[in-house]
């Protein structure tokens, strides 16, 4: 069988990454082209376009890049006729994935979609192009498969993929002493995987560490990210950035700071107490507000359906505000147990692992059963 498999950002390279994995243990021959990162490269997914060059957040960037972003989908949309897959495999990522879903329907290429697109926080009609376009949607929330049968779609809950990560994840004795840390307890800084985030994020969390001087604060670097833009983002600091090893740092750290995305879910599922943290421009956080309708922006807090961790958003992210969190989630006391009890809850809800292969064996089924 060929694929031919579209992620857009790291936690999307991730994913489709264990996918591949899975796909491969029973069709040995399968061919993998695709958009994503350097995990869907090491499982073998030739790569056309890696996804720091697609990756654009907020409604604001997005408009300023529309002729960039159309050019992409033109250029993707002849690499898939060039290749000729036997099915089409799309992984998060709704605003250039749903186009893609829709060429490939009208073309009748099988299309499947891993990690359904948020529209039960805006836009719920988009549903009716989901069901249009796409054979099988995977959902990887507890409350999704619910939401699309408001709207007489069956969907398959797989669970969450990033269990599967947490069971294949064994603890890294050297990472400290291979990464020149010392020994006092760590506070871990996610700052997101798109550059973006990253400038508008870190410079804020940097100056937190300051007020803790009996804890060493380490970013969660991403090489994929230009070293520099942790670098500008860090200066005058004596913050160190660990690349590539989150799961390793998650592993040694006693809380952190995370912008909001997959890395809440992650966080929460290693056991570390976190806040939550997100700027962005005003005018796509304020057009953002208008539109998406929940509650919450972590993943954590969604799944719960409570604020478990707390999120500091847009002015609350600030430097006093993150040290009183940060504070009270370093002390061993009622605040941080509490979090913690929540969050075993929280694995418990997400069910156990097992999600890449779930779905694997699904589209491995469904294109055996289509007629040729």
């Amino acid at each position: 069988m060929k694929y031919y498999i579209i992620a857009g950002e790291a936690s999307g390279d991730l994913h489709a990454s264990n996918l591949v994995r899975e796909l491969k243990k029973t069709d040995s021959a399968a061919l993998f082209r695709g958009w994503g990162g350097a995990l869907m490269e090491k499982q073998g997914v030739d790569m056309v376009e890696h996804y720091r060059n697609t990756a654009f957040m907020g409604f604001l960037e997005v408009a300023m890049h529309l002729r960039k972003i159309f050019r992409l989908l033109d250029h993707c949309k002849k690499d898939i006729l060039s290749f000729q897959p036997d099915a089409v495999i799309l992984v998060d990522y709704p605003g250039f994935n749903l186009r893609i879903a829709a060429f490939t329907h009208q073309q009748g290429i099988p299309t499947f979609y891993y990690v359904s697109p948020q529209v039960w926080a805006w836009k719920e009609n988009r549903v009716k192009n989901i069901r249009r376009d796409v054979d099988r949607l995977y959902c990887i929330l507890p409350f999704e498969q619910e939401f699309y049968r408001k709207w007489n779609y069956e969907v398959e809950y797989v669970g969450h993929p990033l269990l599967d990560n947490l069971v294949q994840t064994a603890p890294d004795p050297s990472f400290r002493s291979r990464n020149g840390l010392s020994s006092r307890p760590l506070v871990a800084l996610l700052p997101g995987s798109r550059s973006q985030e990253i400038r508008n994020m870190l410079p804020v969390m940097g100056r937190v560490a300051s007020h803790f001087p009996g804890y060493e604060f380490v970013v969660a670097g991403l090489s994929s990210v230009e070293q520099q833009i942790y670098d500008h983002a860090l200066e005058h600091t004596p913050i160190r950035v660990c690349y590539d090893q989150t799961y390793a740092l998650l592993q040694e750290s006693k809380a952190a700071l995370v912008t909001s995305g997959t890395a809440t879910l992650e966080a929460a599922l290693f056991k570390v107490p976190q806040a939550v943290c997100y700027r962005g421009n005003p005018l796509s956080y304020w057009i953002g507000r208008q539109l998406v309708r929940v509650k919450y922006i972590s993943l954590v807090n969604l799944v719960m359906d409570q604020e478990v961790v707390r999120e500091l958003l847009q002015d609350q992210m600030n430097e006093k505000a993150m040290i009183q969190e940060l504070g009270q989630l370093l002390e061993d006391g009622p605040y941080r147990h509490r979090l913690l009890q929540q969050y075993e809850l929280l694995i418990e809800k997400l069910g156990g692992p097992g999600a890449s292969a779930r779905v694997a064996a699904s589209i491995q089924r469904q294109l055996l059963a289509r007629p040729h």
